[in-house]
């Protein structure tokens, strides 16, 4: 059991720390709204993914292998909502920097930050397919599988946390310079593009 939880970990670490949608959303959380809102968007994304892993160890994922329409349903609906978050970003940045230092935007709120980290894992039904073939590829033979599955869904939230425990302080220690209003508003920018190429992503992949 010990040799599958390290086998385990090790993928999941190169999962985990592979640059993608979840780090560059709380990069820019913690930037525009400081580390403690960074710190709930990584728990959003967390949580998410243990949501999707349960539903995995408990068999619930085998529905979207088995079903295209509910699989179609639930990825459009993910798609949609990274437009929208993308076309947000870009309608921030949309104003020139001395024009936003003149006008504070609104400040992001923990919650918010929360259900979006955990809104962008929820909605995207390729998580709970990857947890649904990854996981059972480790569990040892005769090994319980629920408890196995959750054991492995733990590690893997704990190296997320980890890793974006790291995120968020460097991005924390460098939001000095990375909320210039010029720097912010690129910084924008790139995030709605990114979160728009991801939408785009997830409806036209196959």
């Amino acid at each position: 059991m010990l040799a599958a939880c390290l086998a385990f970990a090790a993928v999941a670490a190169v999962v985990t720390v592979t640059p993608g949608l979840d780090t560059m959303l709380v990069v820019r959380t913690t930037v525009t709204a400081g580390r403690r809102t960074g710190y709930l968007a990584a728990a959003g994304v967390a949580s998410g993914c243990l949501t999707w892993a349960v539903a995995s160890a408990a068999g619930l994922t085998a529905l979207l292998a088995a079903s295209r329409l509910a699989f179609d349903v639930l990825r459009v609906a993910g798609a949609c909502y990274l437009f929208w978050l993308g076309a947000q970003a870009l309608w921030r940045a949309r104003r020139a920097p001395d024009e936003r230092a003149a006008e504070p935007e609104a400040p992001v709120s923990g919650l918010a930050a929360f259900r979006t980290g955990f809104g962008t894992n929820l909605l995207n039904p390729k998580i709970g397919v990857f947890y649904m073939s990854l996981l059972p590829q480790f569990v040892p033979h005769g090994a319980p599988v629920f408890r196995t599955s959750m054991a492995f869904a733990g590690i893997h939230t704990a190296e997320g946390l980890l890793w974006f425990g790291f995120v968020v302080g460097a991005a924390g220690a460098a939001r000095r310079a990375l909320a210039r209003p010029a720097v912010k508003r690129r910084l924008q920018q790139l995030t709605g593009l990114a979160f728009i190429g991801f939408g785009l992503r997830l409806v036209t992949d196959r």
